[in-house]
């Protein structure tokens, strides 16, 4: 029986909080659907947050390769932490380049509609 209330309070407030989320995004609503050329409600347009991502993965290849070399040149000895690195951009790389190939399927699609 503890799970079970458990399990219901979970969903109560998962509904909850989907409630909440869901009075926020009506009151954006309005700004969100609106075509004009004003700045997007995020506050960032789409080419800033691609450029930001990208800076991001950079950084992170940047960290990766400084690690590398302290590790191979033994000024470093932590090993977690260079693994830690490895993967986070390994990560980083992976989804990137998952979404350079979606964004592509998208325009090779859009290229063959016929007008």
């Amino acid at each position: 029986m503890a799970v079970q209330s458990m399990g219901l309070k979970a969903y109560a407030d998962a509904l909850n909080t989907f409630k909440e989320a869901e009075k926020k995004f009506a009151n954006q609503a309005p700004n969100a659907l609106a075509f004009s050329e004003a700045a997007p409600v995020g506050g960032s347009s789409f080419s800033e947050t691609l450029s930001a991502s990208l800076s991001k993965v950079n950084e992170l290849q940047l960290d990766k390769s400084s690690m590398v070399t302290s590790f191979a040149s033994g000024e470093t000895q932590n090993v977690h932490e260079l693994m830690i690195s490895l993967q986070k951009a390994s990560v980083a790389m992976k989804m990137t380049s998952a979404v350079r190939n979606k964004v592509l399927e998208a325009y090779k699609e859009l290229s063959k509609i016929q007008f």
